[in-house]
């Protein structure tokens, strides 16, 4: 095992625990092959499955399995009118399983999100029964105030480039807590418990994966 791949698991393991002390579920998986095997052991077949905006869901293949398991896929972007739209976000918040990733992670295994419309942030708070989280192990940092600086300074920049927003940040790469209209930050959420216990699970994988 090289240093880096033992340095991913040490630290997985410390979060790992820290996410029971609060009530939430943690798995480590080498790499994204073994993410996939995870996700596929914890879904039962014909579940309904629906997911908040994830790059790292598509780069570890997760969608993809997704897609060809047999399950109920609730996917608000197949939507063609407002209505129908509007009646599979109705669908998500039932759901049996919401899957996303986390703009941050701290060791103390409190997660740190910032949204936009704020359907992702909202389906992770309350809704579907089960929430499984993706994230790459670069999404680790120390402290929830280190876990703000990622989510506003790292992942939203990019994430506005990704979807195309005009931004202050898409420009300068740094945060400038604007009220731009197409800002993708008005919520900003931090997990420091589930609720229901073992109802948000984290998958941690040791790549980096996702913004």
């Amino acid at each position: 095992m090289t240093p880096r791949k033992q340095f991913y698991e040490n630290t997985a393991k410390t979060i790992i625990a820290s996410l029971e002390k609060r009530q939430m579920k943690g798995w480590y998986c080498e790499d994204s092959a073994a993410a996939v095997k995870k996700v596929l052991e914890l879904i039962p077949k014909h579940a309904s499955v629906t997911w908040g905006g994830t790059m790292t869901m598509e780069e570890c293949g997760v969608m993809d399995a997704l897609k060809e398991g047999g399950y109920t896929l609730i996917d608000r972007f197949s939507a063609k009118m407002p209505e129908e739209k509007k009646a599979l976000y109705a669908k998500a918040v039932c759901a049996d399983y919401f899957f996303m990733s986390t703009n941050a992670i701290t060791l103390d295994g409190e997660l740190i999100n910032v949204d936009g419309a704020g359907n992702r942030a909202a389906c992770l708070c309350f809704g579907p029964d089960h929430v499984i989280v993706l994230a790459g192990m670069n999404k680790v940092v120390a402290s929830v105030e280190e876990g703000h600086d990622r989510a506003r300074n790292t992942a939203a920049p990019m994430n506005t480039l990704r979807l195309n927003k005009k931004t202050p940040c898409s420009v300068t790469g740094r945060c400038s807590d604007c009220q731009s209209p197409d800002c993708i930050c008005s919520q900003i959420v931090v997990t420091r418990r589930s609720h229901v216990p073992g109802r948000i699970q984290v998958i941690l994988i040791g790549e980096e994966l996702g913004y």
